[in-house]
Formats: C-alpha cells, sequence, structure tokens
C-alpha cells in the first residue's frame, strides 16, 4: 500500500501480504488433499509467483512453468545418465541455468531447483514422481494467478497525489511572480524537491496500473503525469533566469500578474488556450513597451522575453493533454 506520507506505524500488513499468506495457505491444502509428496512445495511456488501487478505474475508464472519442464527434462538426462550423485546436480546445474539466462526464464531458476531437488531426492524418476512435479508447479501457479486477479484501485491515490502536484505548482508559480514584484522574496524551494519525489512516486504508480491491465497499454493518469514532468522541467528552466533579474520592470510585473493568475488556473482540464491568448497579448503589450536606455536594462527584456517563450511552452504542452 503506497502513501504519499512517510510517517505512520512502520509495521503494517499490506494487501500483498495478505494475498500471499491466503494463497501458500490454499495451495499446501490442495497439494496435501491430491496427497502430493512434497506437498509444501505448492505454497514455495505460489510465494515466488505471487507479483506487484497482474502482467508480472503472469510473466513470471509462466516463465518458472518453462523452466520447471527444462528442469524436469535435464534431470531425468543427468540422473538416469550419469547417477544421482552431488557430481550429477552440480553439471546438471552448470547447463541449467546459464539455459535458463539464454531463454530469459531466469525467474524460474530458484523454482525449478527446488524440483530437480525433488527428482534427486526420489533417487529415480517415473510417470508417477513427473506428475506428482507437475502437480505441485500447477497448484502453486495456478492460487499464485488466483490470488492476482483483483488487485485494489490506486485511482484514489493517484488524485492524491496530482492534488499535491497541483498544489505545489500553484505555490512555484506563485513564488516567481512574487520575486518578479519583488527581486528581495524569500523562499526555502521545498516545493521543488517535494515536486520531483511525487512525480517520480506518482508515476511508479501509475505504471504498476497499466500493468494490472492486459488489455491496455497506455492510460490517462500517466500520460497526465508525464505532461506534469515536462511542465515541471520548464519551471526548472526558468528559476536561473528569475535569479538574473536584479531589478523591477514595468514589463516584469506585468509578467508577475500573469503568473499570479496562472497559478490560480492549475487544474486537470484544459484552459491552456484561455492562458495562451492571454500571454500573446502580453507579449504584444510588452513589445510596445518603449525601448530600454541601458544595457542592464537590455538583458532584462531579453530575460523576460525569454520567460515569455518558456511559458508559452509551458502551456503549450498542457494544450496538447487530451482531457479523459
Amino acid at each position: 500500500m503506497l502513501k504519499l506520507s512517510h510517517r505512520g506505524n512502520p509495521f503494517r500488513i499490506g494487501f500483498r501480504t495478505i494475498k500471499t499468506a491466503v494463497g501458500v495457505a490454499l495451495a499446501i491444502s490442495l497439494a496435501q488433499y491430491f496427497q502430493l509428496e512434497f506437498y509444501v512445495s505448492a505454497g514455495i511456488i505460489t510465494i515466488l509467483c505471487i507479483q506487484a501487478t497482474k502482467r508480472s505474475s503472469v510473466r513470471s508464472s509462466l516463465s518458472r512453468f518453462a523452466a520447471c519442464l527444462i528442469g524436469i527434462v535435464l534431470s531425468i538426462i543427468f540422473f538416469e545418465g550419469i547417477g544421482y550423485t552431488p557430481l550429477s546436480v552440480g553439471l546438471l546445474l552448470l547447463l541449467f541455468i546459464p539455459l535458463c539466462v539464454l531463454l530469459q526464464l531466469k525467474d524460474g531458476i530458484v523454482t525449478s531447483t527446488v524440483i530437480i531437488f525433488h527428482l534427486y531426492t526420489y533417487q529415480t524418476v517415473d510417470g508417477y514422481i513427473v506428475l506428482n512435479e507437475l502437480a505441485l508447479i500447477t497448484i502453486g501457479i495456478g492460487v499464485a494467478l488466483l490470488m492476482n486477479v483483483y488487485i485494489p484501485s490506486v485511482d484514489k491515490q493517484l488524485k492524491q497525489y496530482q492534488k499535491r502536484i497541483e498544489t505545489n505548482f500553484k505555490k512555484i508559480l506563485e513564488e516567481f511572480a512574487f520575486f518578479l514584484r519583488d527581486g528581495n522574496h524569500l523562499w526555502d524551494g521545498k516545493e521543488i524537491t517535494e515536486t520531483s519525489d511525487l512525480l517520480k512516486e506518482a508515476q511508479s504508480l501509475a505504471f504498476k496500473k497499466i500493468e494490472n491491465h492486459f488489455l491496455r497499454n497506455e492510460d490517462k493518469d500517466y500520460h497526465y503525469l508525464k505532461m506534469r514532468e515536462k511542465q515541471f522541467e520548464i519551471l526548472m528552466d526558468l528559476m536561473p533566469i528569475l535569479s538574473n533579474l536584479d531589478q523591477t520592470l514595468e514589463q516584469g510585473l506585468k509578467l508577475s500578474d500573469f503568473l499570479e493568475e496562472l497559478s490560480a488556473g492549475v487544474h486537470r482540464g484544459n484552459t491552456a488556450s484561455i492562458y495562451l491568448e492571454r500571454l500573446a497579448v502580453l507579449r504584444e503589450e510588452i513589445g510596445e513597451m518603449s525601448l530600454p536606455e541601458t544595457r542592464k536594462e537590455f538583458e532584462t527584456r531579453a530575460h523576460l522575453f525569454y520567460l515569455l517563450n518558456q511559458i508559452e511552452r509551458y502551456l503549450k504542452i498542457k494544450n496538447q493533454f487530451k482531457v479523459g
């Protein structure tokens, strides 16, 4: 369970833990009911196959099943051909592990090793033993997939992240506006590092949401967060330019008013086109003002036009975002 705050009781039982505990108990019960040898191994396989998302669980399960089949075949070849000795186990693993890596079945190495050791313990291989191992694998994997049928929605958590990110965007734009109005304005900038962390955490959560849908490769929340990430990069580019503005001009005051207005309009809805129109008017007004008289005024005016261009980029990124 992912939380925005790191405070609270460090010891808590998450949903995945509950699923794992229930799944292990069910897998062992089924294996025991069918009187399978090494029935506890069904629980071990279930633990290994329960993953954070549905897609990863299926990929892991298929990988483990394929690796187990290869492990059984190689066990028959090595144990029956060389003998049931530690040397044959070592030689088998020398071939088996690189083969799994080559076939991109690394997830199945541990599970398959358990099955290989079962066959080694039997000291013989026949049809009943092979069926017993296949049954353990099927029960363990099947129960894991069953446990992952339901995964709690993360929509509420993503909305919390969105709200926090938008609140920080508003604060950052407000602080930019205050700085343009009063160059001596102090700000600790904590929203900068916080927003960077929130974007990473939220994107990770949104990606997990995609991984929990088999027929969906895109997600509106994930695209929204990528859009905010691009906008955030632009806001960070504005900071060094703002720091070079050591004098207050009438043009800067106009831009300050615009940024303050823009900060109030930070939300998921798309009103960027309105602000783009207002920005065009502001650019025209600044362009019609009297020419700078000193080099310092000229440099400041150039910085202001750069800010206008970057804010335009910021708005165009939002304008391309499809609300849904």
